[in-house]
């Protein structure tokens, strides 16, 4: 039997794929929904303050996590021999030493 995804992964597969610029304004957006709505549940006007807080939070969040990928693919790229730039520049020095020998 195949495994089946989750109700929801592609909705999560979308999101993951909003670029960065996007996600923030979304994040700002629905911070202030929250605000708004906790305004109109409890009737404090400072209420909508809070939504807009955590709307930056989530933005915030957003950047981290993007700079966290980013970093962590590049480490990969530099970590491999084909793209070391100083790993071939010595062995090309190395190999030359080695010709000087004999």
């Amino acid at each position: 039997m195949a495994k089946e995804e989750p109700k929801l992964k592609k909705i999560v597969d979308a999101a993951d794929g909003l670029s960065l610029g996007i996600s923030m304004v979304v994040a700002v957006l629905i911070g202030v929904a929250i605000g708004l709505g906790l305004q109109n549940l409890t009737g404090a006007t400072w209420t909508l303050w809070i939504g807009v807080f955590i709307g930056i939070g989530a933005a915030v969040s957003n950047v981290y996590k993007a700079y966290s990928k980013q970093k962590k693919s590049l480490e990969e790229l530099a970590n491999d021999p084909r793209y070391n730039y100083k790993n071939a520049q010595q062995e090309k020095y190395d190999a030359e030493d080695e010709d000087d020998k004999y």
